[in-house]
Parts: C-alpha cells; structure tokens; sequence
C-alpha cells in the first residue's frame, strides 16, 4: 500500500510525462519531450531521495547474544553456597562445588541414585514425573550428625534440579530449646514433689505432732524451696541477659574497686570459706565497659563455684590484672578435685553438671556458668576454663579495657556509695 507521499510522487510524474507528450505534439520533435520528460522524472526522483522520508523502526541489539552465549549452567550454580544438582534422564549432568565436596567429585554422569544414596531422596528421584515439591529430610547424609532439606523441582525441558539446604544448626537450636525445656522441667519438679510430700506427711497428726519430726521436715522444705526460687530466678536472669545480648553497655566499671566490693559480699556470707578468699589485684588497671550488676553477677558465680568445689582450708586465689594483649584479666582458681578434659568443653551449657548429685547437695542450679559466658559474650570478652585433675581449677574472662580514660562517675546512693544491684548467685 502507497503512502500519501507516494502518491504525491506519482502525481508529479504523470504531469511531467502529459507536459512531454505536449511539446511533442506542438513542437513536432520527440527530442525535445524526451529532454523533458527524463529531466523532469529524474528531479521528481531525486526530491523523493532527499524528502522528510519516516524513518525506519531501529533494531535494538541484544547486549547478551543468547545463541552465541548460551546460559552457563555450571558457572550459574557455583554462584550458589548450598549444594545443587542438575539432573538429566536420571543422572548428575551439573553439580556445584558444595555438591562435590558433601558427596564427592565423582558424581557428574552417575546415577542420582548412587549419587545421593539415602533412601528417602532415592524414592523421589525415582518419581521422574513427579511435580511435589515436598521437602525431603535426610538424616545423616555426608556425616552422622548432620540433617539437611532436599528439594527437587522440574524445569521446562524435562531436567530436574536437587536442592541441598544444611539445617543442622536448625535441628540443634531446636534440640537445645527442647532439652532446656526438659531439664528445666525436671529441676523444678524435683523440689516441688519432695515439698509436696513432706506437706503431705506433716498433714498427719502423728507426724505432725511430733516437733523434732516438724523441725526437720519443714527444713527441709524450706531448703528445697530455696532451691526452687534460685533456679527461677536463674532462668529469669538468663533469659534477660539473653535479651540484651546485642545490646553493649556502655557504663564505665572500675574492676578493682567492683572486686573488692564482692569479695567483702562473699566473706560475710560464707562464715566456713570465708578466710580461704585471697585477692591480687594489680594497681592502675583501667575500666572497662561493661554492666555493673551483670559484672557483680559473674564474679559471685566463678568466686562461688570456687568456694563450694575446693578443698576446704584451700585457698581460693581472685586476680585483676592487665595482661601482655592489653586487656582486662581476672581469674579465679581453686584447689579441689579438678575436671577431666572431656567435661571441659561442655561446662557452660545450661544444666550440664559433671557431677549431678553432688552440684544438687551444694545448691548449684547448673546455670551459673551459661549466664556467666553470656554475660561476658553480651561484653565482648572471652570466657577461659582449664583444670588439672587432682589439682584444681581456673575460670579466667578476659575484657576489652577502656583506653586513657578515667571512670565515669556512677550513680550514687543515698551514703555516697555505688548503687548495686543485686546480683544472683548460682554455681
């Protein structure tokens, strides 16, 4: 179909060619019309050349070529941290660097099957056709403990991509909610049931009229009810410190003069152990950043654990000083029984007791030493516990000094001391 400027240009030639075809005729020579005429098409020509003529649509070039650079699979998969496979007629035709590593470099071209050699995922990828997208939960794939996802999807052409996701770290915070639920449970259940029954038998007349039978037993209650309140008070104290974990203090604490306070604390309440406490502490170490009643906190839990697992007429050695990395050193060591190296590792976790029956007889919650390592991780310091069995033991915390800066001022009391707030005390 013409455009209106294609008309317009035939228009002009027919007129050129009825202004030829004329002067032939009153000219009578054809040489002059063919001047004409050619003269006057050749000008109509060359004005349709050079005329406001639209433009031609521009074709955008494709900056990626996709035929001469097709999609690199393995270039596009190692980009991914998780393991994953591409499968094609039932084998490994892709596979990503965590792929090799959980289940070897041999895979590519094997059997899915043999590849990943659980039986849940081998049911699966048997389903060629299937569409499910259904996690697959794989225990002990790559080494006994662990536990990952698997995921297959299908793509257009008929491939299947194998998702790997690690939830090892999942199922143990799971496992850790759920044992501190259970110990928790057990912890408290213990007292309540023996308060129960001591209840029960003084609610008889001839047990209760008995007053050293009376006596004994509501001693006994009283102890286990203390017992409970400290555990409670534990786990409040945990979970809030656990709260503020991401939050950093931002108080400046003289160490020195926090030690002293509590080592006077610890000898007026320990009328036994009290003589064994012996504190170095080193003049001129700097403050640091840090939550006083958090700080108190630990210091009466390691100094306390001191106390109730050494030898007693040992002494029980608090030091305070700075040592070659710059930092704020304080230690505590004992001189009793000691702890085999393969209990050391698990000493912070909560509820963990190298010797159950006899932290219990002591009135240890066996959460001291979880709300100290988070006490001292919210203050980003580093908790350090060695033992020689036979010999004793030696908790150490390290805490990052404030340099060339003299304390802030703390709030004071109406006697012109520090306020301090009461801290729990836990072994």
């Amino acid at each position: 179909m013409l455009d209106a400027f294609g008309y317009r240009t035939l228009t002009a030639i027919a007129v050129i060619v009825v202004a030829a075809i004329a002067i032939v005729m009153l000219e009578q020579g054809l040489q002059g019309g063919l001047i004409v005429l050619v003269g006057g098409v050749a000008a109509v020509l060359v004005a349709a050349g050079t005329g406001d003529v639209a433009p031609e649509p521009a074709v955008i070039a494709d900056p990626v070529d996709r035929r001469a650079n097709p999609i690199d699979i393995d270039e596009m998969i190692e980009a991914v941290i998780e393991p994953i496979l591409i499968v094609a007629d039932g084998r490994v035709g892709h596979a990503n660097q965590p792929a090799r590593v959980l289940l070897g470099g041999h895979i590519i071209g094997e059997d899915v099957r043999l590849a990943i050699r659980h039986p849940a995922a081998a049911e699966r990828l048997t389903e060629m056709r299937s569409n499910s997208t259904r996690p697959i939960n794989l225990v002990g794939l790559g080494t006994l403990d662990q536990r990952w996802e698997m995921r297959v999807t299908t793509m257009s052409d008929g491939r299947r991509v194998v998702h790997l996701i690690d939830q090892t770290g999942s199922y143990a915070a799971e496992r850790m909610r759920v044992d501190f639920v259970a110990n928790a449970s057990h912890e408290l259940r213990t007292p309540l049931a023996s308060i129960l029954g001591f209840v029960e038998t003084l609610s008889d007349e001839k047990a209760g009229g008995d007053p050293d039978v009376r006596s004994r037993f509501l001693k006994v209650m009283f102890d286990e009810a203390r017992r409970m309140q400290r555990l409670v008070e534990d786990l409040i104290s945990l979970s809030r410190i656990e709260a503020e974990k991401y939050r950093v203090p931002a108080t400046a604490i003289d160490l020195r003069q926090l030690m002293e306070e509590v080592h006077a604390e610890i000898a007026d309440s320990h009328d036994k152990r009290g003589a064994d406490l012996v504190s170095d502490i080193e003049a001129n170490v700097p403050p640091v950043t840090g939550d006083r009643a958090q700080l108190s906190q630990v210091l009466h839990n390691l100094i306390g654990n001191a106390m109730k697992y050494g030898r007693p007429g040992t002494p029980v050695i608090s030091r305070l000083w700075v040592d070659q990395t710059g930092m704020v050193r304080i230690s505590v060591a004992d001189e009793g029984d000691g702890i085999a190296p393969e209990h050391l590792p698990r000493l912070t976790e909560r509820f963990y007791r190298v010797d159950a029956g006899r932290s219990r007889s002591l009135g240890g919650t066996g959460l001291g030493l979880a709300i100290v390592k988070h006490i001292i991780e919210r203050h980003r310091g580093r908790l350090d516990i060695t033992s020689i069995v036979g010999k004793g033991t030696t908790a150490s915390i390290l805490l990052p000094a404030i340099p060339n800066t003299a304390p802030r001022q703390e709030a004071l009391s109406s006697n012109g001391n520090p306020t301090v707030t009461e801290a729990t005390r836990s072994g």
